[in-house]
C-alpha cells in the first residue's frame, strides 16, 4: 500500500544514521544558503510595485498536508534566519533549545514535502521584515505565535484528515510542535507556569483549543497569520 510505504519511510528519517554534529553542520551550510535567499526576499520586497502571487493548498486530505507543509516551512526558515545569528546576549540554553527546533522544524518541512511528492505546493517565499533577529523578545514572542498557531492548526485540521497513516503523523508531529510551544513561553516567563496557560489550554475542559485555517474566532485567522511573514500568500479557500 502507497500510504503505508510513506509511512514506513517517513517513520525511518529520524532514526537514520545522521548524526546531530553532521545534520547541524549540513543545516548550517545549506541553512546560510537559506539565509541569503531570504536576505534576497527582502530586498525584493522594497520594490516599489511588488507582485507577489497567492498559492491555494487545495483540498482534502492533500490541502491538508499543503497547509501543513506551508506552516513548516515557514517554521523551519523562520528558526533558520535566527540560529544563522544569534540574539544578543543569548544563553548557552537558549541557544540549544532554539537549534534543536529549527532542527525538528526541518524535518517536518520534509516530512510533508515527501508525504505530497509531485501534489506538494512550491518552495515560498518569506518576509521577516516585522522581526527584529537582534532582539530576544521580537524573536521569543514571534516562535511563541508560531509554535501556538501551530498547534491549533494541527488540532483543527486532525477532524478533516481521511487517510489514517497522515493522521498518525499529524499527531506525532503536533506533539512536538506543543513541546516547542511550551519551551518558548517558558523561556519568555521562566518558573511561572505559563507553559500551558489558559489562553492555549482551555480550563473547562483541559484540552488544547483548536482552529480551522480560515476561522477567526479568537483572532486573525491561521491563514492571515501566518501571511504576514509571506512574501508568497497562501490560501485555504477549499478548506473548513
Amino acid at each position: 500500500m502507497k500510504e503505508q510505504k510513506l509511512h514506513d519511510q517517513l517513520q525511518d528519517v529520524p532514526g537514520a544514521p545522521l548524526q546531530r554534529k553532521s545534520f547541524l553542520k549540513y543545516t548550517a551550510i545549506s541553512g546560510a544558503a537559506m539565509f541569503i535567499g531570504l536576505e534576497s526576499c527582502k530586498k525584493d520586497n522594497k520594490n516599489p510595485n511588488p507582485s507577489p502571487s497567492t498559492t491555494d493548498v487545495g483540498s482534502g486530505d492533500t490541502g491538508i498536508l499543503n497547509f501543513a507543509y506551508a506552516l513548516e516551512q515557514l517554521e523551519a526558515a523562520f528558526y533558520t534566519m535566527v540560529s544563522a545569528s544569534f540574539y544578543a546576549g543569548i544563553t548557552t540554553d537558549e541557544q540549544t533549545i532554539l537549534t534543536d527546533i529549527m532542527y525538528h522544524e526541518v524535518l517536518h518541512r520534509n516530512f510533508f514535502k515527501a508525504a505530497l511528492g509531485t501534489s506538494a505546493i512550491g518552495t515560498l517565499q518569506f518576509d521577516f521584515s516585522s522581526v527584529d533577529f537582534t532582539s530576544r523578545a521580537s524573536v521569543l514572542n514571534t516562535a511563541k505565535a508560531l509554535e501556538e498557531t501551530g498547534v491549533s492548526a494541527y488540532n483543527g485540521a486532525g477532524a478533516y484528515i481521511t487517510n489514517p497513516d497522515y493522521l498518525t503523523l499529524a499527531g506525532k508531529i503536533v506533539s512536538v510542535e506543543a513541546r516547542h510551544a511550551a519551551a518558548i513561553r517558558d523561556l519568555l516567563n521562566p518558573k511561572s507556569g505559563d507553559f500551558a496557560g489558559d489562553d492555549v489550554v482551555n480550563p473547562a475542559s483541559g484540552l488544547d483549543f483548536s482552529r480551522t485555517p480560515n476561522s477567526t474566532t479568537g483572532g486573525p485567522s491561521i491563514v492571515a497569520t501566518a501571511n504576514r511573514f509571506l512574501t508568497t500568500k497562501i490560501s485555504a479557500t477549499k478548506l473548513p
